[in-house]
């Protein structure tokens, strides 16, 4: 306790703001260990995700002293690698509670340090920031947002020079400045930033639709479908509404309730697509106006769910899988790249192969993460290979053409409004689309199981089991053969940088599928993928489900193999 009060002190001495220190000394003068320790047990990290967590006093939670130091660890890295003179810093925010204070502190930090900086005045759609970042030439861009987390959190994202997310080393050394700072109150900060932070106008966001327009194949298609959107409370309402609008969809019917910026999320537990009862608005409002399709974003819009018509059931949210796979067709057959490059992260479908293949495009699969898929992409590129048409990965990330170099929820809404559009025309629906996929490429499914473990003893217990998958292999998961194993923990230097190692088995099933087992980076839990192709068939959507009962007791299988 001792140790705690000691440190608990010191960060109170050296936060500038008078709200978190009076919180974390009501906790000292309390005698709540429990929750000293949450607190100030542990810092915060930063990692190639930069930061995240709950806005709350202390060492190991988002507050302006931790921004304040995170932002002048950034500043020290980038005068040691890059200086001054490489372009501005961009800077952006969402709409959370916390995050105009956080972005005015990181801009007064940047400032003081010597540098340049532009900045969105009002809550922004991160693709914007990242698409910024590259139109001005930036060093670095800064992102204030928590992306699709409850609404009590907040964070913080950097882009390296390149316009990608920072990958390691880049990580780490950024973590060693911030380590290397002093108390956030001893930072020099701006008072009065003046010309050296200029605001970025509306004109940015002409030039990004210019841009998106590029990458997206020539055609026309049905602009009178019907669009539910919604934006989740988010960013992303008026800046999506408008970009359907300026490719010709003018029958947009926002979700009301969830349309204007609201870090309190009034409408969801948890502002994220992929959780079940998120989408019960926008489907209830499809239903009412018989519309052709549902779209919706994340809080800060670099992610989209897509749901569609299912005759005599209402409405159907497809899966990250499916929207990747229905684009990359769409993109390949009406594009005009002449050696096109496509990508998914290592737990998304395999499907995007054999569409690759068929269009005679190069793929390529990466580590988690679009930080990853951008890089890979950029790295191909340089070789010579080819040149970027698209990349996904299956937790809602679509990245469409090269505007942006990270997952962009408003081209992919547009991409994907496109294609209903060009289906509509044809006289076909996305199931046709999917149909059409299935009898080419084969059906293929995609489950996945977590097994949640918390505390210490679950921490053991996911260790233990990922132990196991490097002493032995299971012979059999859900009655199919497997036929080999790939550590992804080992042989590293065999393989490009974007599949460096990692704590993830894969265990293969011939050519009718394969398991991934890897422990989550940012949650007490074991997780387990599984992708199973068979036949189309007739009737796919029966070939699906019973596809999706043999991947299901595949998981089942693995996480018994594993005593879990």
């Amino acid at each position: 306790m001792n140790d705690l009060t000691t440190a608990a002190a010191e960060w109170i001495a050296g936060d500038p703001d008078p709200v978190t220190r009076a919180e974390l000394q009501g906790i000292v003068d309390s005698g709540d260990v429990d929750e000293l320790t949450e607190r100030m047990g542990a810092t915060l990290q930063f990692g190639t995700a930069g930061l995240r967590g709950r806005v709350e006093a202390g060492s190991n939670r988002m507050n302006r002293a931790t921004v304040i130091r995170a932002t002048k660890g950034l500043a020290d890295y980038l005068l040691a690698t890059t200086g001054t003179e490489h372009g501005p810093i961009v800077v952006g925010r969402d709409a959370r509670l916390s995050s105009a204070t956080f972005m005015d502190d990181t801009i007064a930090v940047l400032v003081a340090a010597g540098f340049k900086v532009r900045y969105f005045a009002d809550p922004v759609p991160t693709p914007l920031v990242a698409y910024a970042a590259l139109h001005f030439g930036g060093a670095a861009a800064v992102v204030v947002t928590a992306s699709h987390n409850p609404p009590a959190d907040n964070g913080y994202k950097v882009y390296a020079q390149n316009g990608a997310q920072i990958i390691p080393p880049t990580d780490s050394d950024i973590a060693s400045a911030i380590a290397a700072v002093g108390p956030a109150s001893d930072v020099p900060r701006a008072e009065i930033v003046g010309a050296a932070a200029r605001p970025i106008g509306d004109e940015l966001f002409d030039d990004y639709l210019h841009d998106v327009a590029e990458s997206l194949p020539g055609t026309t298609g049905d602009r009178s479908i019907s669009i539910v959107y919604a934006a989740m409370h988010g960013v992303g309402g008026k800046y999506v509404v408008a970009a359907l609008d300026r490719f010709g969809f003018s029958r947009v019917h926002p979700v009301a309730a969830q349309f204007e910026p609201d870090g309190h999320f009034p409408t969801v537990a948890f502002p994220n697509p992929e959780e079940p009862g998120a989408m019960d608005l926008s489907h209830e409002l499809a239903m009412s106006i018989d519309a052709d399709l549902v779209i919706a974003n994340d809080p800060d819009t670099d992610r989209l769910a897509v749901s569609i018509p299912e005759p005599g059931s209402g409405f159907r949210q497809l899966t990250g899988n499916q929207i990747g796979v229905l684009l990359a067709d769409y993109l390949l057959a009406g594009g005009a790249t002449e050696r096109p490059l496509v990508f998914n992260s290592i737990v998304s479908s395999p499907m995007l192969a054999s569409i690759a293949d068929e269009y005679g495009a190069g793929y390529d699969r990466t580590l988690t993460g679009f930080k990853w898929i951008w890089n890979a992409a950029l790295d191909l590129e340089a070789e010579g290979r080819g040149s970027y048409v698209f990349g996904y990965e299956e937790a809602l990330g679509y990245s469409v053409g090269q505007t942006v170099r990270d997952k962009d929820g408003i081209s992919a809404a547009v991409a994907f409004a496109a294609l209903v559009a060009g289906a509509t025309a044809d006289g076909k629906t996305v199931w046709d689309r999917l149909a059409d996929l299935y009898q080419r490429n084969g059906l293929w499914v995609s489950t996945q199981k977590s097994l949640v473990r918390p505390g210490a003893e679950g921490a053991d217990e996911i260790s233990a089991a990922m132990e196991l998958l490097g002493e032995r292999t299971p012979e059999t998961l859900g009655g199919l053969t497997v036929t080999g194993v790939t550590d992804y923990r080992s042989g590293a230097d065999e393989r490009p940088r974007y599949l460096a190692a990692t704590p993830l088995v894969e265990l293969l099933l011939g050519d009718l599928g394969r398991v991934l087992i890897r422990p989550s980076g940012t949650e007490p839990k074991l997780k387990i993928y599984v992708d199973l192709r068979g036949e189309a068939g007739e009737d796919w959507l029966s070939a699906e489900e019973e596809l999706l009962e043999k991947a299901n007791a595949a998981a089942e299988d693995a996480a018994a193999f594993l005593g879990l």
